[in-house]
């Protein structure tokens, strides 16, 4: 039986973040994951996850100011990965995140081999700083028809740039979702890469709503996760009403019970 974690960057998106962490409790969830929590103290967060039982998997490092998915991988905006990585550092031990998942940013298509050099220098910077504190560092594969120009689209790259670097606390983030949209093939990949991978996420393809329609066979997803992965499937999907009408296909799995 999979593992399933509550994404409040979508889930329960109705209420204020602080008050997300209840209803994801209150739902069943053991477990939870953020995006950008950074408009809130870090403080407020941290008591809300204790107060409510929940392990806090993990956090992202800040989109620019407008809107740019981040400067891992950005030649030029090593400086601002930096400043945003030990906002993001500093913020994930505070709450008692596990992991930080690096944007890598945009780039065009002539700058992609000199991105991913750049990517993998700040990436290196960022392993040694969180080995420090104990996180992981987490790189993930975003499909191009969502994030156009996305240095880091497909696992394969992921994981060359995972085997590269030769370190123990950077993985892959495989997001079914992403994944599918950018080569499909889910099983073999995910089983080819799994060494690799330190984290998994879900939703349907194509709305991204929950997982129990469309291209993707969930349920068989879910089995074979049962026997080769252990950590937590993030849920990171877009409630087709609210969060809580829409737990049906999470019942199996324990959650959603009591609403």
């Amino acid at each position: 039986m999979p593992r399933l974690a509550a994404n409040l960057g979508y889930l329960f998106a109705d209420r204020p973040l602080p008050q997300r962490f209840a209803a994801a409790a209150g739902a069943g969830f053991l477990a939870v994951e953020l995006q950008f929590p950074y408009q809130y103290a870090a403080a407020v967060l941290r008591r809300e996850i204790e107060q409510h039982g929940l392990l806090m998997l993990g956090v992202n490092t800040p989109l620019g100011p407008g809107g740019e998915p981040g400067w891992a991988g950005v030649p030029g905006r090593e400086r601002d990965f930096a400043a945003d990585f030990r906002q993001a550092l500093d913020y994930a031990v505070e709450i008692g995140a596990r992991a930080i998942h690096c944007l890598a940013g945009a780039v065009g298509p002539e700058m992609e081999v000199k991105g991913e050099k750049v990517f993998m220098d700040n990436l290196a910077m960022a392993a040694d700083l969180t080995a420090e504190k104990g996180l992981m560092v987490l790189i993930e594969p975003l499909n191009r028809r969502d994030r156009p120009g996305y240095l880091l689209h497909r696992p394969e790259q992921a994981a060359r740039i995972i085997g590269e670097l030769g370190l123990p606390n950077v993985r892959m983030q495989f997001d079914f979702y992403h994944v599918q949209i950018e080569g499909g093939d889910l099983m073999m990949r995910f089983e080819h890469h799994r060494p690799m991978i330190g984290h998994v996420q879900v939703a349907a393809v194509p709305s991204r709503a929950e997982p129990d329609e469309g291209e993707v066979n969930y349920p068989a997803i879910f089995e074979m996760l049962d026997r080769v992965y252990d950590g937590y499937v993030g849920c990171e999907y877009r409630p087709r009403t609210t969060t809580e009408e829409g737990l049906g296909w999470a019942r199996p799995y324990g959650l959603g019970r009591g609403l």
